[in-house]
């Protein structure tokens, strides 16, 4: 029987599309948007075209059900959360334009902008509200956000007037406003069910989205912050290969997410640049610290002190990228700068591998071509490993299940996370019921303590808890992230206003701030 799931589309499907094309990044405001090496003044009009790894029959509308880049792009376009994150991972306002926390963090109160959503309806509370009663539904599995918000008690929430917002808690959370400005928080209109007719307060009015192909969109004159410059965005799904391609052949100005390779393939090209974020995310290895022998973390330890970092991201990241220390999030707010280090140690990895029996016993690494440098990093580990007697069997499983298979295949696991705040990395990947925690790591005291590091209202102090927080995992976890990756995507020369930033951020994958020349 042949399937009826749409695939990414080919290099002959995206130059198949035509016509003149541009693509973006971009800045986070109108006052930024010549930055950079732009030379050219701003101007309105012509079509942006931006190319995405694609997710096939999985893309959605749903701005609640967002989980593949490709469709936080989309949804970016058409709708606005109450706040983003900054290039540091600090919660900035959009439709919220302040916020307030009382009654020790129990109780806060936001303030909305003068907003309109596409059919004319103006911003208001009900609409927040409506918002988080539709993520927080129990009856629909798909919200990204359902955990993470599940902090707020909707019975104890309110309008206050038409502009401000009142939401109770049902205990003390310092981290409210990250939470409201990370993925699947969009503001939806009070009553919208239908993720085919998408209405959002967003600088794009939807015009047409084909699963696993495109996206259309088209100018909204009255966004609250200015009406965007091109008069149209369409965003592709594509593989690799095609991306590559297409933006090679002027057939579109943005490729997302390519490769060091490729990176050194454009470096003599005039008609493509490199758009580099430093430090967006990372690269590592999870080991199962719910079985032996990781469950000692000795030797856990002796695999961090195995690897060759240096080598892994001059050879995996083409050397686009800084070491890791197994700790997430370094440069971001509330990462540890103060802790030394990691450096390889080949003796006392071996010492400990002796100490836990585990020197020369074989263990299984579970990889997947799911992630450019997955099946090379493991590789390369696995002769770093020989080197202290550890045998390493490496296997290759299915990249459309890989994620969801490795929380429980193979001892070891190749590990990879874009930006996100610190305290959503704990929550989604150190914490009992994580729902990506795929070194298994679960500690009651560490839970507790990570709730607790959540309450403190105090900066300072909740900066110091999730610093001990972190040097926990790096002491005792089973992580050993090795690199942080430079974030790359490609633009062609005819598109202007263009800036690095993080994935998840408010700078990125923003087209409303970019112009065609």
């Amino acid at each position: 029987m042949s399937s009826a799931l749409p695939a990414p589309l080919s290099r002959r499907a995206v130059l198949g599309l035509g016509g003149a094309a541009g693509a973006a990044l971009l800045t986070s405001c109108r006052a930024a948007a010549s930055a950079g090496d732009d030379d050219a003044p701003p101007r309105r009009g012509g079509t942006v075209r931006a190319v995405f790894p694609g997710a096939g029959a999985k893309e959605t509308m749903d701005p609640h059900a967002q989980r593949q880049f490709v469709d936080i792009a989309r949804h970016k376009q058409v709708f606005d959360r109450l706040l983003d994150l900054d290039a540091r991972l600090r919660p900035v306002p959009r439709l919220a334009r302040g916020w307030e926390s009382r009654e020790n963090g129990t109780v806060w109160r936001f303030r909305l902008r003068r907003a309109v959503f596409h059919d004319g309806h103006r911003l208001d509370a009900d609409d927040v509200l409506y918002t988080l009663a539709r993520i927080l539904d129990p009856g629909a599995a798909d919200r990204v956000a359902r955990g993470s918000l599940s902090v707020v008690d909707l019975k104890k929430s309110r309008g206050i007037g038409s502009d401000t917002v009142e939401l109770v808690l049902k205990r003390p959370h310092a981290e409210l406003p990250t939470l409201l400005a990370t993925s699947g928080t969009s503001v939806v209109r009070h009553g919208y069910r239908d993720p085919s007719r998408p209405v959002g307060t967003g600088p794009f009015r939807f015009a047409s989205f084909h699963a696993g192909r495109s996206f259309t969109a088209r100018r909204f004159d009255d966004h609250w912050d200015g009406a965007p410059y091109p008069d149209e965005i369409r965003i592709l799904s594509a593989e690799t290969e095609a991306r590559a391609s297409a933006v090679q052949a002027g057939e579109v100005d943005y490729a997302h997410e390519m490769s060091p390779t490729f990176a050194r393939v454009v470096e003599a090209n005039p008609r493509v640049r490199i758009v580099s974020t430093p430090r967006s995310g990372a690269e590592g290895i999870a080991m199962k610290t719910d079985r032996p022998p990781f469950d000692d973390p000795r030797a856990a330890l002796a695999l961090k002190l195995l690897a060759d970092r240096e080598r892994l991201v001059e050879v995996v990241l083409g050397a686009r990228g800084t070491l890791g220390n197994d700790m997430y999030g370094k440069g971001y707010t509330y990462y540890p700068e103060h802790v030394p280090q990691r450096e390889r140690d080949v003796d006392e990895a071996r010492r400990l591998l002796r100490a836990t029996g585990t020197l020369n016993k074989r263990i299984s690494f579970y990889t997947s071509t799911a992630a450019d440098g997955f099946t090379d990093a493991a590789h390369l580990f696995a002769e770093q490993a020989a080197e202290a007697g550890l045998r390493i069997d490496v296997s290759t499983g299915p990249p459309e299940s890989y994620y969801t298979d490795q929380l429980t295949t193979g001892l070891l696991g190749s590990h990879r996370c874009g930006a996100m705040p610190i305290p959503s990395y704990i929550g989604d990947r150190l914490t009992a019921t994580g729902p990506k925690n795929a070194s298994a790591w679960k500690r009651p005291e560490f839970d507790a303590e990570f709730h607790r590091a959540q309450a403190v209202v105090d900066t300072a102090e909740r900066t110091r808890l999730y610093g001990e927080l972190q040097r926990t995992v790096h002491d005792k976890g089973g992580l050993l992230l090795w690199g942080h990756p430079d974030w790359l995507n490609a633009v062609s020369g005819r598109l202007h206003g263009v800036a690095s930033a993080p994935p998840n951020t408010v700078d990125w994958a923003r087209f409303d701030t970019v112009w065609l020349a």
